[in-house]
């Protein structure tokens, strides 16, 4: 694989942390500098300033004299990310609602992401990339670059939970839900885009708690 980005530290650390979040490094397994530096043809310096990025965005764990490693998904973690997802993730909705052209970004944007993920919701996997595609489109369309970042970032957090999630995670219910918060948003209604936003979290974090106690018994 070639890297491509502007430079070699944030084009590894992109292509890492994919990586990491599509479960090609799995929870539990050593990240080695080596591999990573002949995998994307460049050398070990920028692979280390990117690992040590990751691990300060919480993609990756460090063992003191023993290196990088794909953090176990962690109970209570997931419960601070996902009460911190409820929170913006209402915020970011809100504002995407009281633009001015709120209307044309739910036709323009977001219905073709729920067509899309109709579409897919039919399958037994996880999330789709439409899914994932809604949240994301809304976040850049906050205006604000800084929350846009922020939620980016515990996305691919909670996408670390994905496998771990998919006997869980009903496609039909969060069609229902994405498709009710592109009607609010649609309709202006920033307080109802805001709940209904903060209500698909709290739904997210109980399927993850579900199949979480259901490993445990395992």
């Amino acid at each position: 694989m070639e890297i491509t980005r502007a430079t070699y530290q944030q084009s590894a650390y992109h292509e890492i942390r994919q990586l990491i979040v599509e479960g090609h490094l799995q929870p539990g397994s050593k990240v080695v500098v080596r591999e990573l530096s002949e995998r994307f043809g460049i050398s070990p310096t920028p692979i280390k300033a990117a690992l040590s990025a990751l691990e300060r965005d919480g993609f990756l764990h460090a063992t003191p004299h023993r290196g990088y490693f794909v953090p176990d998904v962690s109970l209570t973690d997931m419960r601070e990310i996902y009460e911190l997802c409820e929170t913006l993730d209402a915020l970011a909705a809100r504002k995407v609602a009281m633009l001015p052209d709120h209307a044309e970004f739910a036709l323009r944007t977001l219905r073709p992401l729920v067509e899309r993920q109709r579409n897919h919701a039919g399958g037994a996997q996880g999330p789709c990339s439409a899914d994932t595609g809604f949240h994301r489109a809304i976040w850049a369309r906050s205006g604000n670059q800084r929350l846009a970042s922020i939620l980016e970032n515990l996305g691919g957090q909670t996408r670390l939970a994905s496998s771990l999630t998919e006997s869980t995670w009903s496609p039909s219910a969060a069609l229902r839900e994405h498709e009710a918060i592109k009607d609010a948003v649609a309709a202006g209604d920033g307080d109802r885009a805001a709940l209904l936003s903060a209500e698909h979290a709290r739904r997210s974090l109980e399927a993850f708690e579900v199949a979480w106690s259901s490993r445990r018994e395992a």
